[in-house]
C-alpha cells in the first residue's frame, strides 16, 4: 500500500534581521497551510506543518531529507508553499534571465536550485507534488484590482502581493552575498551528479512573471484550489485541475503547470492529492 507523507509552509512574515529590515507582512499564508495540511490528512498523509518562525531553511531542508530516505518506489510526497516568492543572482549560468527564484522562509531564502537537489534525494519512482502560492516576480506591486468568479481577494480592497519587492531582494542578496554565492556553488557542484528519479508535479500559483494575490481567509490562488477541489468531489487528473483553477482566476495571475523528473503517466492521470 502506498504511503504519503506532506509538509505545508505558511509564513506572513519573515525576519527582519535577515530581510534587511524587511518582515514581509502578509495576512493568509498560515491559513493557506493549515488548509492544505487538512486535505492532506483528510487523504491519509502523515503531516508536518511550519508556521512564520518554525518555517527555517534548517527545518525545511532536514524535513524534506527525512521524508526522501522514508518513501520509496510508488509513495508520495506533498509539499505546499504559502510566501513570499523572491530572486536571487544566478551564478550558476542554468538560468535565462540570470535570476534563481526562491521561497522566502523565515531565516533566509531557498533557492530553487536547492528544491531540486532535495527532489533528487527520492529514490526512482515516488511521486512529488509540489504547490507553491507565492509570487516568482522582482517587479515592483502593481496597482491592479482581482475580480475572479469565485474568489474575491483582499474583500476587495487594493491586493496585497507575494512578492519580495526587487529593491529588497538586491539589499537582501548584497547583505549576505557569500552565503547565497556558497549554497549555489555548493548545490551546482551536486547537480553535475544529481539526476531527479522521482516525478514532479508542480502547480504554481501564477507565472513567472507575474504576481500572486494573497487574501484574508486565502491567498487567490489556494481560495481557488479550494474551490475546485470542493472537499474532495473534483475526480479529474492534475492537468484538468490546474485548468479549472485557471478558469475561475483573472487573466493576469495563470497558475503554472510545470512536470520535472522521470515521466510518470500514472501519476499524471491521478484524481488530486491521491495516495
Amino acid at each position: 500500500m502506498a504511503k504519503g507523507i506532506s509538509l505545508h509552509l505558511g509564513l506572513n512574515s519573515v525576519d527582519p534581521g535577515h530581510y534587511d529590515g524587511w518582515s514581509g507582512k502578509l495576512a493568509a499564508c498560515e491559513a493557506d497551510a493549515n488548509d492544505m495540511e487538512s486535505i492532506a490528512k483528510s487523504r491519509s498523509f502523515a503531516t508536518t506543518k511550519f508556521l512564520t518562525k518554525q518555517a527555517t531553511r534548517k527545518a525545511v531542508l532536514q524535513t524534506l531529507s527525512d521524508a526522501a530516505g522514508k518513501l520509496g518506489k510508488g509513495d508520495i510526497f506533498f509539499l505546499t508553499y504559502s510566501g513570499h516568492g523572491g530572486q536571487v543572482p544566478d551564478t550558476g549560468g542554468d538560468e535565462k534571465d540570470r535570476m534563481d527564484e526562491t521561497w522566502c522562509l523565515y531565516d533566509g531564502e531557498l533557492i530553487d536550485d536547492e528544491l531540486y537537489a532535495a527532489y533528487g534525494k527520492f529514490k526512482e519512482g515516488v511521486r512529488i507534488l509540489v504547490l507553491s502560492d507565492s509570487c516568482h516576480s522582482g517587479t515592483v506591486t502593481r496597482e491592479a484590482h482581482y475580480q475572479a468568479k469565485a474568489v474575491t481577494p483582499v474583500g476587495g480592497a487594493a491586493p496585497r502581493y507575494r512578492n519580495m519587492p526587487r529593491d529588497v531582494a538586491l539589499r537582501v542578496y548584497g547583505a549576505n552575498k557569500p552565503f547565497y554565492d556558497a549554497i549555489q556553488a555548493s548545490v551546482a557542484r551536486k547537480a553535475e551528479t544529481t539526476e531527479i528519479g522521482a516525478s514532479v508535479i508542480l502547480i504554481s500559483g501564477c507565472q513567472d512573471n507575474q504576481l500572486s494575490s494573497d487574501g484574508d481567509a486565502n491567498g487567490l490562488f489556494t481560495g481557488t484550489l479550494r474551490t475546485v477541489w470542493k472537499d474532495g468531489a473534483f475526480k479529474k487528473p492534475y492537468s484538468n485541475f490546474r485548468t479549472a483553477i485557471v478558469d475561475l482566476m483573472p487573466p493576469d495571475q495563470t497558475p503554472n503547470y510545470y512536470v520535472t523528473g522521470r515521466a510518470d503517466a500514472t501519476f499524471a492521470k491521478q484524481s488530486p492529492f491521491t495516495v
